[in-house]
């Protein structure tokens, strides 16, 4: 007979929204976990039909329980035990976010690594090859 209550922590280990429990349960600690508005302990149990807020700065994503899974799914099973109901403005913020990083880079971050060194200049070649930059030469042949 299938699980009608499951931890909170360990559905969102199970669903895949963590990598690990202990990171499921430590953001519950932390107060990003929320279920009607109100943060949750790691302990409180999830049913299906409950709507679920999970805060992964920058963005929050919100899931609805279908069903609860026996075990840690696959990937693919993923969407067969929650609905993904995330508005698709916060999925705007984060690539704004990645686009931006470049630019605005935080203070106190240090020096920028290969990989981030590697996208900027990904970025810069993206930007010159669709003819970003305008030419204004062909502004002095008009007088």
């Amino acid at each position: 007979m299938p699980k009608q209550e499951e931890r909170i922590d360990k559905w969102l280990w199970c669903m895949r929204v963590f990598k690990t429990r202990t990171i499921a349960t430590d953001a519950c600690k932390k107060g990003r976990v929320m279920m009607g508005g109100v943060t949750v302990k790691p302990s409180r149990t999830v049913k299906p039909g409950d709507v679920i807020d999970v805060r992964k700065p920058p963005i929050t994503y919100t899931f609805r329980v279908l069903e609860i899974a026996p075990n840690r799914l696959g990937a693919r099973l993923v969407p067969d035990y929650l609905e993904n109901l995330t508005p698709p403005s916060q999925y705007e913020l984060l690539e704004m976010t990645k686009i931006s990083g470049f630019v605005d880079r935080q203070k106190g971050l240090g020096r920028p690594t290969k990989r981030d060194s590697r996208e900027l200049s990904r970025f810069k070649e993206e930007s010159y090859a669709d003819n970003f930059f305008l030419d204004w030469e062909d502004d002095d042949d008009d007088d």
